[in-house]
């Protein structure tokens, strides 16, 4: 909780997708700390989306209740459009209003390009890209209806994005692709939503989920004592803050953020350039590109690749 009486996201209700476990428990716990009424969404499926019969959602409820806090459960497939738009539903039924939407639900199905199925390509990037989609736009939607009814909100998306979707990862191709599409949407909903009182921002963390821990074992492990920079509840107080009413003027950004670092990632930005005022001959174009290359900037490291 925040020092004195003042809390920062006191009175605005928070809707966190993928909410039951890791970073989504860790956000719907801080923003009820800092006064905000939460709607915890979880399916209730294990790591790779299949049906898991003991969904979270409501234990974190619980554990929201016992702290003092306001919470409520929803177990909808937010990946739908039943499910989605149910999610903005009970927001508004059970508090009366929608102020913050956090979208992070997700899970893996990894594999190389090789040997990635269809259905695994297809269910990863429907959860991810989808499931980012669909919430956005219901409430988006409600947000325009309030704006024209003269009640501009203060609203705002964090999405989840991931290093993985800012420079590739292997062996999830898959998800590399589906947070990179985040990105995109996350620019294309900033400039489209900003005259409805909405701000878009993504992070792309770094922390020990169950998404995590099994593929990367040794850098996820907490330590033994002193920070443990991998714990989730790292990633929330920025994501606690860009879904405030504090925030104002910040949207259509990347944070990336991992322990006690937080960078803002820059994107693309046009590198070494060259017109020759007409059309090049393939050889040309080749020899230019290789100049320009020689000149431009490396890219950063696949994830994986060493």
């Amino acid at each position: 909780m925040s020092s004195g009486t003042h809390r920062l996201c006191e009175g605005r209700v928070v809707v966190v997708t993928g909410a039951g476990r890791g970073l989504g428990r860790a956000h719907a716990l801080a923003y009820a700390a800092e006064g905000a009424r939460v709607v915890v969404n979880d399916l209730g499926v294990g790591l790779d989306g299949t049906p898991d019969p003991d969904s979270p959602a409501a234990r974190v409820v619980e554990e929201i209740r016992t702290q003092g806090g306001e919470a409520t459960a929803h177990g909808g497939d937010i990946a739908t459009t039943d499910g989605a738009a149910s999610l903005v539903r009970t927001a508004l039924d059970t508090y009366g209003r929608l102020d913050t939407l956090v979208n992070n639900a997700g899970f893996l199905r990894d594999r190389m390009l090789v040997n990635l199925d269809e259905d695994d390509w297809d269910a990863v990037l429907h959860v991810h890209l989808k499931g980012h989609f669909l919430p956005l736009k219901h409430a988006a939607a409600h947000w325009r209806a309030e704006t024209r009814a003269g009640r501009t909100p203060t609203a705002r998306i964090v999405n989840t994005s991931s290093g993985a979707g800012l420079l590739g990862s292997l062996g999830q191709g898959n998800y590399s692709a589906a947070k990179a599409g985040i990105v995109g949407l996350t620019l294309v909903a900033a400039a489209e939503l900003a005259r409805y009182g909405v701000q878009v921002n993504a992070i792309a963390p770094a922390a020990r989920t169950r998404m995590t821990e099994g593929a990367f074992a040794e850098a996820m492990a907490a330590p033994g004592t002193g920070f443990d920079a991998m714990a989730p509840e790292n990633v929330s107080p920025l994501v606690v803050w860009l879904g405030s009413a504090a925030s104002e003027g910040v949207t259509g950004r990347v944070f990336e953020t991992e322990g006690g670092r937080i960078t803002v990632m820059e994107g693309w930005h046009a590198g070494p350039t060259t017109d020759k005022g007409a059309r090049w001959t393939p050889e040309e174009a080749g020899e230019t590109a290789l100049k320009l290359l020689a000149e431009a900037r490396k890219p950063g490291p696949v994830y994986g690749s060493g």
